[in-house]
């Protein structure tokens, strides 16, 4: 597979798109452990959330 004479163009625009998505990946994995701690300490402190209510 010749790629001419841009290939370092190329494969720096492979690099940078494989990077910028892992980078996106991670911050969802990360943003939602976050989240979830942040709900079981306001469970814990006695908060609850209204979706679990039952309908009048």
């Amino acid at each position: 597979m010749d790629l001419g004479p841009h290939a370092w163009f190329i494969w720096l625009s492979y690099i940078a798109v494989f990077a910028t998505l892992a980078g996106l990946v991670a911050w969802v994995v990360l943003d939602t452990r976050a989240q979830r701690r942040a709900l079981k300490a306001l469970e814990e402190r006695g908060a609850r959330r209204r979706s679990t209510e039952a309908a009048p």
